[in-house]
């Protein structure tokens, strides 16, 4: 089968390899239709951080249809649409039997731990994957992923009803994030150095532009870039009695005065992957589904994965999104065209 495999560091292919073993009991097999590229991919590919077995077909931002189930699976059904859960959690640690699998003790996602989506199919532990909401295209699909992330740090925030929330970061999480808290009622200010992209989330969720160095009094903010000085400046800039949530990941370095933090009682609020927010956002699809047309830049087979992410990585897409046709070659059209 066609699938793009990590096998080290800035070592991405498109190779054909062969198909996924069939399910064991516990799991199931996916013929996979649309995925996502994410920024932790591409931080992954750039730096390695995440490399823990290779190769490994890469992707943990996807969706598909049921091939073939293990005996012990009764929730889905063969021939049944449905998302993915990306991350790959143990199941009996003290945070899994607690409801946070985001920080479970052996964590790691799809694509690293395990194949991922970028393939024409996969096989996976079942309690990864759920029915999905019907009518709902499949590029819609593959991004219930990254909207759980977003909809887990806006919980995180847990802005009061209409405070002004800024936004640093523009890119598919920080789109996500500002779509969601306009959505929710909250004005919201965007910052990101690509004006093209912070053009593109005003207009598809009614944000407001704005920089770092002249931002008014605010008190919640979410930070989706990672970026050491961009935290530091909106630690220095934000009011007290306030709450910043950090999403995005960068480089580890000191950034932070805990002086200023006790003195200015400024809390951070770490935001890691998400809790039971994957299985909340399946609904909100159909009226998103404007902006999130919106946010995708293309749509690209499977053979044009390694080229996309050099095209990313340099800054090169105006867009937010780049979904993966997986179940058409680069030579093919779509069925019935």
């Amino acid at each position: 089968m066609r699938a793009v495999r990590l096998h080290a560091t800035r070592d991405l292919r498109f190779e054909t390899v062969d198909a996924p073993l069939p399910p064991r009991p516990d799991e199931v097999t996916l013929r996979v239709t649309a995925a996502g590229i994410c920024g932790s991919d591409l931080h992954n590919y750039a730096t390695g951080a995440w490399i823990s077995r290779a190769p490994s077909v890469a992707g943990h931002e996807f969706t598909g249809v049921v091939t073939a189930v293990g005996g012990d699976v009764a929730h889905v059904v063969e021939g049944q649409r449905v998302i993915v859960d990306s991350r790959h959690t143990c199941g009996t640690c003290p945070a899994c039997l607690e409801g946070n699998g985001q920080v479970c003790d052996d964590l790691g996602f799809l694509g690293e731990k395990i194949d991922g989506g970028f393939a024409e199919s996969v096989t996976l532990p079942a309690r990864n994957v759920a029915p999905a909401p019907e009518g709902v295209p499949d590029r819609h699909l593959a991004m219930v992923e990254p909207l759980a992330v977003a909809l887990h740090a806006v919980r995180r925030l847990d802005a009061p009803e209409g405070a002004e929330v800024v936004v640093t970061g523009c890119g598919p999480i920080g789109g996500l994030v500002a779509l969601l808290l306009t959505r929710a009622g909250h004005p919201v200010r965007v910052i990101d150095l690509n004006a093209a992209r912070v053009n593109l989330v005003c207009e598809a969720t009614g944000a407001t532009a704005a920089t770092l160095d002249a931002l008014p009094r605010f008190r919640f903010a979410v930070d989706t870039t990672g970026a050491a000085p961009v935290i530091s400046a909106l630690v220095e800039a934000i009011a007290g009695c306030s709450r910043l949530a950090l999403v995005g990941i960068g480089a580890a370095k000191p950034l932070l005065d805990p002086v200023h933090l006790v003195e200015r009682e400024i809390t951070l609020l770490g935001c890691h992957a998400y809790g039971p927010e994957f299985f909340e956002v399946a609904p909100m699809l159909p009226d998103l589904a404007p902006a999130l047309d919106a946010f995708i830049a293309a749509e690209i087979p499977l053979e044009a994965v390694p080229d996309a992410y050099e095209s990313l990585l340099a800054g090169d897409s105006t867009g937010l999104k780049t979904i993966i046709d997986c179940a058409v070659a680069a030579d093919m059209g779509r069925p019935g065209e």
